[in-house]
């Protein structure tokens, strides 16, 4: 007779550990693309004391590569922060668009739950709510954690190697980031009218990108797909 106890096997996994399990193939595409801009930032002069914490206060991977590309010496530093807002500003949506499966949690809670919220946490949580119908901080915790964790520690060390290395875009790590987003999108695929509001913030963002200078092309694709989205959603 087997000492193993069958109903062993009908336990359910731990959030913590679904979440980090659903967060692998994102942190593996964390990778490259940190070592990347690990390696510029020491390229401008950021110390691998420096970088992690550049990557650690400001969880958000677009604008720490806009951060990066205007650092000079002394740094225009109300610049900076202007350009980081206006590129995280999509995070205003994203965060709205978690309200209804946080309903119902302690707000001392899920107000430090949204500091690490990414555009895969996001994704990720997201799918997670629409699954469950709400979104279990230990789940939260467990892929947001996992891809934080990575991504700062993994900045740190293209920092040190990035020196050694020289540009190491030419091994083609930068790829890594669309590649990432694709699979994203592809999870979240829906259909074609799901995804025609896709289609408008591209267009508007490739226009906004050409004709506007710095980073509007941010707000302008965020406006103009929820726009879109919303005149879909109305009732005829």
């Amino acid at each position: 007779m087997s000492s193993i106890d069958p109903t062993l096997d009908t336990i359910p996994p731990s959030p913590v550990l679904r979440g980090i399990k659903d967060a692998l193939p994102m942190m593996l595409g964390f990778v490259p693309f940190a070592f990347v801009l690990g390696a510029q930032a020491a390229q401008k002069g950021l110390s691998p004391v420096e970088v992690p914490m550049l990557t650690g206060f400001n969880f958000a991977g677009g604008s720490e590569f806009a951060a990066v590309a205007l650092w000079s010496s002394p740094p225009h530093l109300l610049l900076i922060v202007a350009v980081t807002l206006l590129i995280n500003s999509r995070h205003l949506l994203m965060g709205a668009a978690m309200v209804p499966f946080f309903k119902g949690q302690p707000l001392r809670k899920v107000l430090p739950a949204l500091f690490f919220l990414c555009d895969e946490v996001w994704a990720l949580a997201l799918a997670e709510g629409r699954r469950t119908g709400r979104v279990d901080l230990r789940y939260y915790a467990g892929a947001a954690g996992s891809l934080y964790l990575t991504w700062v520690s993994c900045t740190a060390i293209g920092a040190l190697i990035g020196p050694v290395l020289g540009d190491i875009t030419r091994f083609g790590f930068d790829m890594a980031f669309p590649a990432v987003f694709l699979v994203m999108l592809a999870g979240m695929w829906k259909g074609a009218r799901a995804a025609f509001p896709w289609l408008v913030a591209l267009i508007a963002a490739v226009l906004a990108c050409i004709f506007l200078p710095g980073a509007w092309y941010v707000p302008a694709g965020t406006l103009a797909g929820l726009l879109t989205a919303y005149l879909m959603a109305r009732p005829e």
